[in-house]
């Protein structure tokens, strides 16, 4: 079955790295492509198309501001991501401790089979 295109959905559209990197950089205010490409040290070609996705799937807004264009996160639209997510991150805290819960189990059955010293 052929993979969807990144531009489809916002789901599709993260599943780049590079594009959660930008919108990790972007979280805390607006900035310009330029800003974009200087922190996370890509190509200005690759951040401009990975904004295009971003923008075409409404994950972030533009602004021009000159001949800049000003991007900046869209939260409304990361909500439903952020929504989805949370769904698993009561499974992933049980799973968590249930691998704690197995490691001390482990700890305590080495540490009684352990010989003892008599002194």
């Amino acid at each position: 079955m052929p993979r969807a295109a990144t531009t489809s959905d916002a789901f599709n559209a993260v599943a780049e790295p590079r594009r959660r990197d930008i919108l990790e950089f972007l979280a805390p205010g607006e900035r310009a492509v330029n800003d974009v490409v200087a922190a996370l040290r890509l190509a200005q070609p690759s951040v401009s198309k990975h904004l295009r996705v971003l923008l075409d799937v409404g994950l972030v807004d533009a602004r021009r501001e000159g001949r800049r264009v000003l991007y900046r996160t869209n939260a409304d639209a990361i909500k439903p991501l952020h929504e989805w997510t949370v769904r698993f991150e009561r499974y992933w805290r049980s799973q968590l401790l249930r691998v704690k819960e197995r490691a001390e189990q482990q700890t305590k059955q080495t540490e009684n089979d352990k010989p003892r010293r008599s002194s």
